[in-house]
């Protein structure tokens, strides 16, 4: 057996980039929640399927959000395949092999689905499977799930093999740093296809998919809530974002990054909005079929959608400036 002390998942609605942070922290590369999360591009993007299907936070293309989260001070190396890949099992092997090299060399790993389909610390190994810890437990430090048998990683419903290591690396200016990140942002909004699948749309068209299924009945009840309390999270660390880029940045930039800002918390208080409407830990399936709610979760989602507009007008302009 072979553990790394002090490796904690973050707990977060975007579990991936909890699982960054967790292994952010245990290197001792010092970045905020907010700051992963700007940096990223996650703060500021969407991605919503045309029926609110609760697979829209992870159902998108998400290699080049990692490559800017590597501008924080981090390489992130990775194993991934899909059941239904020829070479499977050897790629089941290569994950293992990777990931125990990388443990006995210090570096903390994440993988997906070790158990319900969200992302998870791995944080050691033994003689059958992956040590890890995520979202199945209310408490970060611990994990009462049996290890994953190395053999079965990738067999769940999804299909998906994913293992990656954290590694730390020379950060970016922070600068620099800002300006990729918004201008991936900027992308994900105004070309869809490069970073999203077939029936689900990015940016505005993302507010426009979850207005029309809410308005038409075809929304799934259970994915507005899950996709509520994501993008609320986003919004709210993105506003963060913005008010440390503040701090970092040249003030010749402050006025934008508060009319950012401003724009911003609009919309981050019109989601919080629609996870009230509709709890997700308090889910009930009648809620999507409440008239009053839906009405209610859409004027929310149109006035979101507006400031969203103007946010995005607003980074395209300090993406000018920078």
């Amino acid at each position: 057996m072979k553990k790394l002390d002090n490796l904690n998942w973050s707990p977060k609605w975007v579990s991936q980039l909890g699982c960054i942070k967790g292994c952010l922290d245990h290197m001792g590369v010092n970045a905020s929640d907010a700051w992963v999360y700007g940096a990223s591009g996650h703060a500021f993007i969407i991605n919503i399927h045309d029926e609110v299907c609760p697979s829209g936070p992870t159902a998108w293309n998400s290699p080049g959000m990692l490559a800017l989260v590597e501008n924080i001070g981090c390489k992130i190396e990775n194993v991934s395949s899909h059941k239904s890949a020829p070479d499977f099992e050897e790629k089941k092997k290569s994950a293992w092999e990777f990931t125990k090299s990388a443990i006995d060399s210090g570096f903390p790993c994440y993988g997906w689905e070790l158990e319900i389909p969200e992302y998870f610390v791995v944080y050691g190994y033994d003689d059958n499977g992956y040590l890890f810890k995520g979202p199945q437990t209310n408490d970060p430090t611990t994990s009462d799930a049996k290890p994953k048998p190395w053999q079965k990683l990738g067999e769940a419903e999804t299909g998906v093999l994913y293992i990656s290591s954290v590694k730390p690396t020379q950060s970016k200016k922070d600068s620099v740093l800002v300006k990729e990140a918004l201008t991936f942002v900027i992308e994900h909004d105004q070309n869809p296809k490069k970073w999203t699948f077939p029936r689900y749309k990015t940016g505005l068209g993302a507010y426009d998919n979850w207005i029309k299924a809410i308005e038409n009945k075809t929304a799934n009840g259970f994915g507005v809530a899950y996709n509520a309390e994501v993008w609320h999270e986003c919004r709210h660390l993105g506003v963060e974002f913005l008010k440390e880029a503040r701090a970092r940045l040249d003030s010749k930039l402050t006025p934008l990054l508060a009319e950012a800002q401003g724009h911003y918390e609009v919309v981050r208080d019109k989601l919080k909005e629609v996870t009230e409407i509709f709890p997700f830990l308090a889910f009930d399936p009648e809620h999507i079929k409440d008239p009053s709610r839906r009405e209610k979760a859409v004027a929310a989602l149109k006035v979101a959608r507006n400031a969203e507009a103007k946010g995005l007008e607003t980074l395209k302009k300090i993406v000018d400036k920078l």
